[in-house]
């Protein structure tokens, strides 16, 4: 049984997830952020896996899972050692970005054409 009806549910879902986690960082709510990191985090990576059929929406969503990637591994630096983290989010950012400059930067005439979904 699939929790969320289809894949844009689930994004809904993320979002809400994401504000929580970032409302536990505003407000320095150190064990509450930490906890929801690992939802926020996961759920992005199953919306990535869900979309994989798609390469536009595969490497969206993979820059995203980085981007939460970096925003958590920042936030947990600001929780637990004075900001010493930031070397390290910025290779998330990094990833983040080479995903999304391989969908805009590669040539489309290389890109291999995605099948229709069946249904």
């Amino acid at each position: 049984m699939n929790l969320f009806r289809s894949i844009r549910s689930g994004e809904n879902f993320h979002v809400v997830l994401w504000l929580f986690k970032d409302v536990c960082w505003v407000q320095d709510w150190k064990i509450a952020g930490t906890v929801m990191l690992v939802p926020t985090l996961l759920m992005a990576a199953w919306i990535a896996w869900r979309s994989r059929a798609d390469l536009s929406e595969l490497l969206h969503c993979l820059a995203v899972v980085c981007w939460i990637a970096a925003n958590g591994t920042w936030m947990l630096g600001e929780f637990y050692c004075g900001d010493c983290t930031r070397p390290l989010a910025l290779v998330f950012f990094v990833m983040g970005l080479a995903c999304v400059a391989r969908w805009y930067l590669w040539p489309r005439s290389l890109r291999k054409p995605v099948p229709p979904s069946v249904g």
